[in-house]
């Protein structure tokens, strides 16, 4: 018998799909932020726009909304949501040559968008890798976590230190 806190196990110990049925309906939200570091030449090009491959930022945006609704297709335990919102937020920090993303993902429902939120900001950042890539392989993805989240029995949590922006 498994006394884990690990709540994808059950009793014997075998992953399972946790039964949210019983949750309460709220209104959660999730916000998660992520980088990926690049030769100065490279986010030239991005912040240019004329990289051959086109808007490598607006791609990029639709590549994690899009990505965020396929979640529950790509994590084995995760449930489909309706999602209600999402929000990414790309930016060009020439200073540390990198692109900044933050992405905050909405829904009313019984579990939270903390994996849809995560995974639109993975999957955003590694469309930019992607088109990238024939100009610079280095390419560094970093940084990507959860900044805050509300809604549920837990209520909300934020972290506590912040990358600056």
């Amino acid at each position: 018998m498994s006394n884990s806190p690990l709540t994808h196990f059950n009793a014997a110990g075998e992953a399972h799909m946790v039964d949210v049925g019983d949750k309460a309906i709220t209104q959660r939200q999730a916000v998660c932020e992520g980088y990926i570091e690049m030769q100065p030449e490279t986010l030239a090009l991005i912040v240019a726009g004329t990289h051959k491959k086109g808007d490598v930022l607006g791609i990029a945006r639709i590549a994690g909304i899009m990505a965020s609704k396929k979640t529950a297709d790509l994590i084995p335990l995760c449930h489909p949501l309706p999602i209600s919102h999402v929000e990414l937020s790309l930016q060009a920090q020439t200073d540390l040559s990198r692109v900044y993303c933050q992405t905050t993902v909405k829904t009313t429902g019984q579990t939270g968008v903390e994996m849809e939120a995560l995974t639109a900001t993975q999957i955003a950042l590694l469309t930019i890798y992607d088109m990238c890539k024939a100009v610079d392989r280095g390419m560094v993805i970093n940084g990507v976590r959860l900044l805050e989240k509300s809604g549920g029995k837990s209520g909300k949590w934020r972290v506590t230190d912040h990358y600056p922006e």
